[in-house]
């Protein structure tokens, strides 16, 4: 049996909601990665701490794998600034120290405060952010500095749920400036491309939980993925999804990489069948086999996304009918 994984010869994971959340592993998550010989590379939007920081934390999660094969978004920023400022530059940081560090690595001066010496600014996520370190960003970027985000994520997962991102705080020094921000992190393509420029891959496969980050930066770089939904984006979230973020496969969880892509990839299934009427698309298992939730999702998806149906297109409620459908009921409920 050829898995999802066996077709690709890198993984570039999300972490956050992915293989775990806060301190805890998703479940299932570490016995799922360890399955595979591929190379499995840590793709995070996170810039708080360095790829060191992100290591460590992985492997006491029971994740085997090293700091040369995690790529942060503070990393793909500080590359970006180093290639269109000058070498010594003064860059303003807000942010944590490990991204104050990124930008001494590649040759800048980091610094806390804005004055006529600052060429670039660099924004990345930190619980230590407050007004006045975005008012020093503010400063610079009106008086033209360049301006690197590492991500535009509007939250973050955490063990007490969803809290405000990197992108929220951005978004505050938008409104201030008018100015908008070069990203490096995903749905940007630069991680990306650095990622795979890190693996050296040739049959990369993107997986993570966010539909507007993972998924978009997949489909930004034109490369296939697997949505799981084990951290913020739904299954309802899947079947509404805009074509930029739209998966190549769908998953519970990571255990999809190890069962055949057939299993996973968005398409018509037997048994199950989809059509809109007055506003309402209805989902239906005709009882001729056995009831799979993920194939009834798989094939919600495949008929919106594929339809060139107004009709199908625009529909505000959701039925499911049939016996034993209550667990893809529930993945689909609001």
């Amino acid at each position: 049996m050829t898995t999802l994984r066996q077709d690709h010869d890198v993984l570039l994971l999300d972490l956050d909601g992915t293989v775990y959340q806060g301190k805890r592993p998703i479940v299932g998550a570490v016995e799922a990665l360890g399955r595979g010989t591929e190379r499995q590379f840590f793709v995070t939007n996170n810039a708080s701490r360095s790829p060191t920081d992100v290591a460590v934390h992985l492997r006491e999660l029971g994740f085997e794998t090293s700091e040369d094969f995690v790529v942060t978004s503070a990393q793909v920023a500080a590359r970006m600034l180093a290639d269109r400022v000058e070498p010594g530059s003064s860059v303003v940081v807000v942010g944590t120290d490990s991204l104050e560090a990124e930008i001494t690595q590649v040759g800048l001066v980091p610094v806390r405060t804005a004055d006529a010496s600052v060429r670039a600014v660099v924004q990345g996520h930190s619980v230590a952010t407050n007004w006045s370190s975005l008012a020093e960003a503010t400063f610079a970027i009106r008086a033209g500095a360049l301006w690197v985000a590492t991500n535009v994520d509007a939250t973050l997962p955490t063990e007490r749920g969803l809290a405000p991102g990197n992108g929220s705080m951005v978004a505050a020094v938008r409104w201030a400036t008018g100015v908008e921000p070069l990203v490096a992190g995903k749905p940007a393509a630069p991680i990306m491309h650095d990622a795979i420029r890190s693996s050296s891959a040739k049959r990369p496969l993107v997986v993570g939980d966010r539909l507007d980050t993972d998924i978009a930066g997949a489909n930004a770089a034109d490369i296939p993925s697997l949505l799981v939904l084990t951290g913020v984006s739904t299954a309802l979230d899947a079947v509404r999804a805009v074509p930029s973020e739209r998966p190549t496969h769908i998953g519970f969880d990571l255990e999809a990489l190890n069962r055949p892509p057939a299993e996973s990839a968005v398409g018509p299934k037997p048994g199950w069948s989809i059509h809109v009427d007055h506003g309402v698309l209805t989902v239906t298992h005709d009882g001729t086999s056995e009831v799979d939730a993920l194939d009834g999702l798989l094939a919600a998806a495949h008929a919106v996304w594929g339809s060139p149906s107004e009709a199908t297109a625009n529909w505000d409620t959701i039925s499911i009918v049939g016996d034993g459908v209550d667990s893809l009921r529930e993945r689909l409920a609001p």
